[in-house]
């Protein structure tokens, strides 16, 4: 393997020499402008997104919702079961929409296209360009993952004042995933190791977040384990917006918004790791 090949043989992508000349701020029309070139490239493909954001929730409740209520189970922790999973898979749509996107994105656009490495060439920084990645998906997810609840509205749920919050709690949830997401896709030499995160972080965090069966009814050291779910914060505070909300719901919240702060700083390390020299 020749020092200009990647682990797959490919030639590696160009990395950026720049003199460090000391912290600059973020600015706004950089970041502006990243997010104004995945606008119009999610242009060509919404569609297809807003309809599975949709069907995959309702097809979810008829199999799990209806099916299980109508053979095993007619309530869960005092909820209509239908109404306990609907509320649930808002965490289950916002992590899919966040993680991989950001993961496979942003390898993708790093060792194949060199869509970074065209942008840095503007007056844009890796920090903006981190920031817009991760606020740009997020967004995204936010919107998308209040759909499972809109469809639970469908199955009569009743609206209540505290689901208006549900946005602001989806998009804070994203942006930790999305820049999660965003440190993995530039931190793995080869694409095919996304396997080993989805399987061993992606996959545990949805089974265990409350969204199909209450966590009381696991074993004392995995309840533990799911309160220091990110997913499962998330399913609190969306189901309490629906029945009302706890005194605890400020703390999940602050949780949540503290893993985003995280995870923006980690993606923004891993990143200038990744392209700069």
């Amino acid at each position: 393997m020749s020092p200009g090949n990647d682990e797959t043989g490919a030639p590696a992508p160009p990395r950026i020499v720049r003199e460090q000349v000391g912290t600059r701020r973020l600015e706004w029309a950089a970041i502006s402008g990243v997010m104004s070139r995945e606008v119009a490239n999610f242009r060509t493909f919404w569609k297809s997104s807003a309809f599975s954001s949709t069907v995959e929730p309702l097809i979810y409740l008829l199999a799990l919702g209806l099916g299980l209520r109508a053979t095993v189970v007619d309530d869960a922790d005092g909820l209509d079961y239908v109404h306990f999973v609907g509320t649930g898979m808002v965490a289950t749509a916002v992590i899919f929409s966040s993680a991989a996107p950001a993961m496979f994105g942003t390898y993708v656009k790093h060792r194949f296209q060199n869509t970074y490495q065209a942008i840095l060439a503007a007056p844009v920084d890796v920090e903006e360009l981190v920031s817009a990645e991760i606020l740009w998906i997020a967004m995204r997810a936010g919107f998308f993952g209040c759909f499972p609840l809109l469809v639970t509205i469908g199955f009569g749920l009743d609206p209540a004042a505290g689901m208006l919050l549900v946005p602001l709690f989806c998009f804070v949830t994203a942006l930790g995933f999305a820049g999660f997401g965003a440190a993995v896709g530039a931190s793995v030499p080869k694409i095919d190791q996304f396997n080993y995160v989805t399987s061993l972080v992606i996959t545990p965090l949805f089974l265990v977040a409350g969204t199909f069966f209450p966590i009381d009814g696991l074993p004392q050291w995995a309840q533990i384990a799911a309160e220091f779910n990110p997913l499962h914060q998330l399913v609190e505070l969306v189901r309490h917006s629906a029945f009302g909300f706890e005194s605890t719901d400020p703390l999940r919240f602050a949780a949540l918004l503290g893993l985003a702060i995280a995870m923006w700083r980690l993606a923004v390390s891993r990143m200038t790791r990744c392209l700069i020299d």
